[in-house]
């Protein structure tokens, strides 16, 4: 008898254990990480309204297009979790949910209409993929928790282009990347997939992106051989699933033999046979011809290439005395049979063109306008100088009126806090596409001319430097996440509303009731004002070390990229002094160069400001920037206060994770502080 139980005994621990073990294992699996993003599914919790979607999507009529299986796919899983259902897939009008195509050819190839109709869903749309972009929408009105009872939605993108661009080495090494090695695996491919390439696509495709540059600006010759083809032409086949077409950066002198020295960056040689890359030369068009047709044979959705040429010692038509428009058009002609484009970048600074850096990139290209083919786009970055926190427009938008021009904004945070900082970028991206020309008159808004509203254009685009690595949160930051959310909700539809941007990307992640909502939105919202106050002021320019764009290096910009002494602190870029305020329209031209009408978000840029200078608040110029260089410290004590105070809402890892990136931002804050204080000291009249 004894020995019986002592069996049983023995049965039920192991049982136990197993039970345990499976309990471990499943939250371990369920333990938010951030690796979900904005796709972090999670039951609703209002009930009514539950219900009212179980109705409604437990079945579905698919529409019968090439995106049904991923559609299917995403429905199943958010579905699960959302609403504790798996949908039945059927094909009769009983079904809640119902998908089909409709004449409306004004929604293009990608716009969706969603609407309510006798208790039913409607989901429609004249090409395939807008059913695609419409099930994320359907979804994401779940996460949000939407009434459903109004639905009369029409989504139709207002950019057709919209592009993530990493800046990845073949080595797995990320330019600018603060969150791991790059996510392609290279030594891997093509044989083995990684499952991340879906979950990629996946987050992609839920926010409008449908193009990606694979490789970095500074194009290693290489990407372009075949055994890299075949490897890309297997990550092709998952991204075309999800609607998204592969570009690639390509360096301008892959037609020649390799270089004695091919691992060395910008010492690469080419990857072909020939001496030279001279754009004029037939051989060197044949190559490119011939390559072109190579990679249409892998790929054959290929989006065209990416060129950063004659920048930063990059190689480029300019090595043959040839212009950009040369350059850029034999790549254009091999690639238009094709269908596809060439993204040529502005991004350049010769010193020979002028004397002032913030100049260089529009007297290089305006004398091009109406040059370039018609398949070739300008990539210019949102400002003049370098992805700075704040600065100016590019002039360029509105001036190049027979060239498609996309801007090019950095979701990385480069100069703005990288993986440390908790910056949201949404605000200056809005000012930026607000930022009104005035190249057509008052309302002439970047936003309008990059959607073919000012001047007929036959590309619209936008594209943003991705901050995505291998790390298990993709970002480095958690918050930095909310980054690339919102910059393909903008590249989408650029008047979207920040406070709609910012709402649902809180819910879709955080998953969190309405008071920590609010707390959150409380702590991004002004982040970017801070980080520009306290590290760039007034638009001041370049104030970071030159190799890490992190540290404070003051002492290293002054009186080279900016002038300081004891009676002022600027650039004088008025009519008087390097006359950048004339590469802009009259009107904001004559704004810019008087100093009382002058922005003051922009008046370092523009003028050499004296510190007793009055400001519109009636204080000195001298008060409020000292008063500025304080705001990053006060930013990051805030919001260290308002997440704790929602400590008790949020899961444990990420609120960890957060909590210690916000410590690491003090920590940061407060050494950058201290320099600036130590330096600004020894000119400042009242010390």
């Amino acid at each position: 008898m004894n020995n019986y139980y002592f069996h049983l005994s023995i049965i039920l621990l192991c049982l136990c254990t197993i039970g345990h073990s499976r309990g471990q294992a499943q939250i371990v699996r369920n333990t938010d990480t951030g690796y979900e993003l904005w796709l972090n599914y999670k039951p609703v919790q209002d009930l009514p309204l539950k219900e009212s979607y179980i109705q409604l999507y437990s079945q579905v009529n698919l529409p019968q297009c090439k995106y049904d299986e991923v559609i299917a796919e995403e429905l199943k899983r958010s579905l699960k979790a959302t609403l504790g259902i798996t949908p039945q897939f059927i094909s009769n009008t009983t079904a809640g949910i119902q998908m089909s195509y409709c004449k409306d050819k004004s929604l293009g190839m990608e716009g969706y209409l969603i609407r309510n109709n006798n208790n039913k869903i409607i989901l429609q749309a004249y090409s395939d993929a807008g059913f695609l972009y419409g099930t994320f929408h359907l979804i994401r009105l779940i996460q949000c928790e939407y009434p459903l009872d109004r639905l009369n939605i029409r989504e139709v993108p207002a950019l057709d282009y919209r592009q993530l661009n990493h800046w990845d080495d073949l080595n797995g090494n990320i330019e600018r990347g603060y969150a791991g090695k790059t996510l392609w695996k290279w030594d891997e491919l093509p044989e083995r997939l990684d499952e991340r390439y879906t979950d990629y696509a996946r987050a992609n495709a839920s926010i409008g992106i449908n193009g990606v540059v694979l490789n970095n600006v500074n194009a290693d010759p290489r990407i372009l051989r075949r055994d890299y083809l075949k490897k890309i032409s297997a990550l092709a086949h998952i991204l075309r699933k999800y609607n998204i077409r592969i570009y690639l950066s390509a360096n301008f002198a892959a037609p020649m033999k390799p270089s004695s020295t091919p691992d060395v960056m910008k010492r690469w040689g080419g990857v072909g046979e020939l001496d030279t890359a001279n754009p004029l030369e037939p051989n060197v068009q044949e190559w490119w011809n011939t390559k072109v047709d190579e990679i249409y044979s892998l790929i054959p959705d290929f989006g065209g290439f990416l060129v950063k040429a004659n920048s930063e010692g990059m190689p480029g038509p300019q090595d043959y005395h040839c212009s950009h428009a040369e350059g850029a058009n034999v790549l254009a002609r091999a690639l238009k049979p094709h269908g596809g484009i060439v993204i040529w970048r502005t991004f350049v600074y010769n010193p020979q063109i002028d004397k002032d850096r913030i100049k260089r990139s529009y007297k290089e290209f305006l004398p091009l306008d109406g040059k370039f083919d018609d398949n070739v786009i300008l990539q210019a970055k949102n400002g003049a100088l370098d992805f700075q926190p704040i600065e100016p427009a590019q002039p360029l938008f509105g001036a190049m009126k027979q060239t498609s021009l996309m801007p090019e904004l950095q979701i990385t945070q480069e100069y703005i806090g990288q993986s440390t900082y908790l910056v949201y970028l949404a605000p200056m991206w809005k000012e930026f596409l607000n930022f009104d020309t005035y190249c057509k008159g008052a309302g002439s808004s970047i936003t309008k001319i990059i959607t073919g509203k000012v001047y007929p254009t036959k590309y619209r685009a936008m594209a943003g430097v991705a901050n995505t690595g291998d790390s298990n949160n993709w970002t480095g930051h958690h918050f930095a996440q909310a980054n690339w959310f919102a910059f393909g909700r903008l590249a989408w539809n650029p008047k979207e509303t920040i406070e709609k941007i910012t709402s649902e990307w809180i819910k879709s992640t955080w998953n969190c009731d309405k008071s920590s909502e609010k707390v959150i939105t409380q702590m991004m919202m002004p982040t970017w004002n801070s980080y520009v106050r306290s590290h760039s002021p007034y638009s001041l320019g370049l104030t970071t070390q030159v190799a890490c764009h992190y540290r404070a290096g003051f002492d290293i910009r002054a009186n080279k990229e900016w002038k300081i002494d004891n009676k002022g602190i600027g650039t004088n870029r008025t009519i008087n002094g390097t006359d950048y305020v004339s590469q802009y329209f009259p009107t904001n031209c004559t704004h810019f160069n008087d100093i009382k009408q002058c922005p003051e978000l922009y008046l370092l840029c523009f003028h050499y400001v004296p510190w007793n200078h009055l400001m519109k608040s009636g204080d000195t110029f001298e008060k409020e920037f000292v008063e500025s260089l304080k705001q990053g410290v006060k930013q990051v004590e805030e919001n260290i206060q308002l997440w704790r105070s929602i400590r008790e809402k949020i899961d444990s890892r990420r609120f960890e994770e957060v909590m210690n990136c916000l410590l690491k931002e003090q920590q940061d804050a407060k050494t950058f502080y201290e320099s600036a204080v130590g330096f600004f000291s020894a000119y400042l009249p009242h010390k």
